[in-house]
């Protein structure tokens, strides 16, 4: 009942805080939660065509976890797309369209077919699937063992 996902919940708090602590990164409990984050991953589908994608998945997850922006709003994608060297006019105008919409329920539909259920799901060699950041370990270990 309550009390069990009171326990749980603060769990969850230390388990990110240790997370953050091992990582050398700053996490915090949004104040959007869920957040609506469809503009955001439909941008990445634009980020990842300029050949900015780690850097603006980075700067997005900082912007969102880190500095506890709502990343549902223009201004923050504005300001995310400026520091990673995108226009966020181009962007705003792409994410718009049906192309980048279908690539990006493309991108879902297919995590699902394959198995998949959430983020952050890996997979190495096309077919091993890792979910959750506490995978990361055993995906090392998979991609040095071939």
């Amino acid at each position: 009942g309550q009390a069990s996902f009171r326990v749980k919940s603060r769990y969850y708090d230390k388990d990110l805080k240790d997370w953050a602590r091992h990582c050398g990164i700053e996490i915090g409990r949004p104040p959007v939660f869920p957040v609506r984050s469809v503009d955001a991953m439909r941008a990445a589908v634009v980020a990842s065509d300029k050949g900015r994608l780690p850097e603006f998945s980075w700067a997005t997850f900082r912007a969102y976890w880190g500095e506890l922006k709502d990343i549902s709003q223009p201004d923050v994608l504005d300001e995310i797309c400026r520091a990673v060297g995108l226009d966020w006019e181009e962007v705003s105008s792409l994410i718009k369209t049906d192309d980048v919409k279908g690539r990006l329920r493309a991108n879902t539909e297919e995590l699902i077919a394959r198995g998949g259920f959430g983020s952050p799901t890996m997979f190495v060699n096309d077919t091993d699937m890792y979910f959750g950041n506490d995978r990361l370990p055993l995906v090392e270990a998979a991609l040095s063992n071939g």
